[in-house]
């Protein structure tokens, strides 16, 4: 194996290819867990000021807007999810020359990414939440937010294809230092923006693009100091056309792949939108807290997939089995604890973001839908992660489009449009459906994939036990 990710003479790397699973992977899987709930709780520290101190509709404004930002930013996150397969395959390999091509390209996409969100969010803004049914009294905010909100879009690019980079090498630690950092001068700054200088949506944008410039200084600052082939040296950003091909090839099905969801996603959204202001509030509330539960279930498709593609790379196929066995059993003892438990203590959740019994209301009804039933999408996202590290990523994409998006699209212009469907309940119903459908066919899918890995790699069933 090549060294582990040092600073200062301090590892930072994770041994993916040797060692109990198990224990490697909730070493690899809890700091990144701890930065993704981190990250929501910054976000959520923005919406809970926006509540607290410019009122609903302001809460509204920037709750609308999540699900176009996840649209328009999960088409180049999913290019960071190649980037990280193929760092973690050629660092298994050892294959320093191909590692340092791939990181430096990789990090030059990502910033021609974040120019063209840039660009994409202030230009196009109105015209898009217009189309999606935005109410009229929100509008106008939501405008704001999310013209200032894509000013960083850049430096988030920047940081997460950086951390996705050190992912691949089972460094999630530093990650998880920078992010906490900038996290702090965002909470902060939404304290002085909000309340102080009465800035409102304006103040939260604000802060937030402060704090991704913050973190991704940080990312690029680590990964300058580093040694051997995930060192980044500025004047070497070039795209290496071979590294280009193959980080498109996997990262562009998970591209689509996001994009795919996020569509269902502001569909479902617009339909929300069409009950009101009220129920938009406790919908991005009740979201803005299971988004807590889904990160922290994220974090094992994240470790199937670097775990999986190194041991692939370092020729240790006898382990990917394991690998998946190991993080589908993880996703679903965290997802089935933390699921219920948001619910159990929806109510008084809820009131931290807004004061309002009839949003909260509105906010119980999406979280007692989905949040229970949250364990699936987690096992649902960890039979992709896996494929995806074995370098199959074109046909999750395809079964998501079938099994997810299609099916709630089809709900939505069909029985959704007539009376007796006709709530936001069986809007929220169309999301566990659907995970159940999608995962037992991935789980077809992969079984279909190893058995034509297994005569490819020359193993025996019996290895995979």
């Amino acid at each position: 194996m090549p060294a582990l990710v040092k600073d200062n003479g301090k590892k930072y790397g994770i041994d993916m290819c040797n060692g109990t699973i198990l224990k490697n992977m909730l070493l690899f899987s809890l700091p990144l867990m701890c930065s993704s709930i981190l990250q929501l709780l910054f976000n959520a520290a923005d919406i809970i000021v926006v509540g607290n101190f410019a009122g609903d509709e302001a809460l509204a404004a920037v709750g609308s807007n999540t699900a176009l930002i996840n649209l328009l930013t999960n088409f180049f996150m999913g290019l960071s999810i190649g980037a990280n397969v193929l760092v973690a395959r050629y660092y298994g390999a050892k294959q320093e020359k191909d590692l340092t091509e791939t990181v430096h390209t990789a990090m030059l996409l990502s910033i021609c990414s974040g120019v063209i969100l840039t660009l994409i969010g202030c230009v196009g803004s109105r015209a898009i939440l217009v189309r999606m049914q935005t109410p009229d009294e929100i509008l106008p905010l939501a405008i704001i937010y999310l013209r200032i909100y894509f000013l960083g879009m850049p430096a988030m690019m920047l940081y997460n294809f950086g951390s996705a980079i050190l992912r691949a090498v089972g460094d999630t630690k530093r990650p998880l230092y920078y992010l906490s950092g900038a996290g702090v001068v965002n909470v902060i700054l939404n304290l002085i923006f909000v309340i102080c200088f009465k800035m409102g949506v304006a103040g939260v944008g604000l802060a937030t693009v402060v704090s991704q410039c913050i973190s991704a200084c940080l990312i690029v600052r680590c990964m300058m100091k580093e040694e051997g082939g995930i060192r980044l040296e500025l004047r070497q950003l070039h795209i290496y056309h071979d590294k280009f091909k193959r980080i498109l090839q996997i990262g562009l099905p998970a591209s689509f792949q996001g994009i795919i969801f996020s569509i269902s996603n502001v569909i479902i959204q617009s339909s929300v939108n069409s009950f009101g202001a009220v129920t938009v509030a406790g919908n991005s509330a009740a979201a803005n807290i299971e988004g807590f539960v889904y990160v922290a279930m994220n974090t094992f498709y994240q470790a199937a997939i670097s775990f999986t593609s190194q041991n692939v790379g370092a020729a240790k196929y006898e382990r990917v089995n394991k690998i998946l066995y190991t993080a589908e059993g993880c996703v679903f003892a965290v997802g089935l604890l933390m699921g219920n438990l948001v619910t159990l203590f929806g109510r008084p959740l809820l009131g931290l973001y807004t004061s309002s019994a009839m949003v909260a209301e509105a906010g119980m009804k999406r979280m007692n839908v989905i949040c229970r039933m949250y364990a699936l999408c987690g096992m649902m996202d960890v039979m992709v992660g896996s494929l995806r590290g074995l370098g199959y990523s074109v046909m999750p994409m395809i079964v998501s489009l079938i099994g997810a998006c299609g099916l709630r699209l089809i709900w939505i212009f069909t029985f959704f449009q007539t009376d007796p469907f006709h709530t936001v309940t069986s809007l929220y119903l169309t999301y566990p459906v659907s995970w159940m459908m999608t995962l037992t066919a991935h789980v077809v899918c992969f079984i279909i994939v190893r058995k034509k890995l297994e005569k490819k790699w020359k193993i025996t069933p019996q290895e995979n036990l």
